[in-house]
């Protein structure tokens, strides 16, 4: 018993570093919307000038799916994933002067990071991509509004490259944002020198994301509010709605408490049903096992609400979180995936739900199911 209980506790030592480890990586999100690939293309030069110093990682991420060849498989990001980066470079085309329709809805939900100042502090660059180009400075300058309205510091390209240009060829740069000119003809779009402008305003954001890490505080909640709240009454202004609990499929209880401890697996079903089935790249994309994610965290909170006599303000601490996930033998993003779980339990218990986390992939979870979520609480 003494050798079984060392050993737990040297897994549970082992988790949580390597949780540290992951939290001290520098993340960049490269968000786009792309309607033919040329903002896609900027981005991924973008993207390159980002990781050049080998200190950062880029992530280059839709705000809606695309039926494009060139796009369909880049994953769709949730609002709820940008506080985990530590800054973004927009990229969109230009909509008469204005930004396009796709990444203003996008922005239109961001509402809840701005009322709890999530992302003040959190650097932000523009890149956008032109028809003819009129309007392109316009349309950055608006890009820009609804950045500095959640207080993110703006970072624009000044003239950084303009010597190394191809200046016999007309260039969509700007000194706020590199841009290309789309239709022009009988001229490879975007250029090469607009590609060279672009990796730099890439390798720029990387090093002021560097120079403002922990400079500020990137977290959906940052007021605590939440902590002194009856998180019913956070269930409902937030619009969420726990399922009914799912009952068990075989010879096992829905949770084990222990102590004041509540032991919990789910997996992601709902009314009967697995939702998005099937494994990750072959039958199902990103955003679909987003969705199965959050549905089955839902299934946990639903448990443990069951656990505590319906109380949820009896949690006094998510201790771990565990996410299994049905994935090929080279997918690396598992964290990603499992962020949707850990921001919804910030969101609903502020500093009571960070937690310590591990993630794996697997060839097959039981149900077919994309994702298996376990997790410890501690209650009162």
């Amino acid at each position: 018993m003494k050798k079984l209980f060392k050993s737990t506790v040297l897994l549970l030592s082992i988790l949580c570093m390597s949780q540290h480890i992951h939290a001290q990586e520098t993340k960049i999100l490269v968000l786009i919307h792309s309607d033919n690939g040329g903002t896609y293309t900027l981005a991924q030069e973008v993207a390159k000038g980002i990781e050049s110093t080998g200190k950062v990682k880029a992530d280059i991420k839709l705000v809606k799916s695309s039926s494009n060849s060139s796009l369909k498989d880049i994953p769709v990001a949730t609002v709820e994933e940008l506080t985990t980066y530590n800054g973004i470079a927009f990229g969109s085309p230009i909509y008469f002067g204005n930004i396009s329709t796709a990444m203003s809805e996008f922005l239109s939900k961001t509402v809840d990071l701005w009322s709890n100042h999530a992302l003040e502090g959190m650097p932000a660059t523009v890149f956008m991509s032109a028809g003819s180009g009129a309007g392109k400075e316009l349309a950055i300058q608006s890009f820009w509004n609804s950045l500095a309205v959640h207080g993110m510091i703006l970072v624009p390209s000044g003239i950084m490259g303009n010597e190394s240009i191809d200046k016999t060829v007309p260039q969509g740069n700007t000194v706020l944002g590199t841009t290309s000119l789309a239709s022009l003809k009988n001229v490879e779009r975007p250029t090469k020198s607009e590609r060279y402008l672009a990796k730099i305003q890439g390798q720029n954001l990387s090093k002021i994301a560097l120079a403002l890490k922990g400079t500020y505080q990137s977290s959906l909640i940052t007021k605590g509010d939440n902590q002194e709240k009856n998180i019913d009454e956070v269930l409902k202004e937030k619009k969420i709605e726990l399922p009914t609990v799912p009952q068990p499929a075989g010879s096992y209880e829905p949770y084990v408490r222990t102590g004041n401890l509540i032991f919990i697996n789910q997996v992601a079903l709902k009314n009967g049903k697995i939702v998005n089935p099937g494994k990750l790249g072959v039958d199902i994309n990103e955003k679909q096992v987003n969705e199965a994610t959050r549905a089955t965290i839902l299934n946990v909170l639903s448990v443990l609400k069951d656990a505590v006599g319906g109380d949820l303000n009896q949690v006094k601490k998510c201790v771990q979180l565990t996410g299994i996930f049905n994935t090929k033998a080279d997918y690396t993003q598992h964290a990603d995936l499992m962020n949707v779980a850990s921001n919804l339990l910030v969101e609903i218990f502020g500093d009571k739900g960070k937690h310590a986390r591990a993630t794996y992939g697997a060839s097959s979870i039981p149900v077919n199911s994309s994702v298996e979520i376990q997790a410890i609480f501690e209650v009162e």
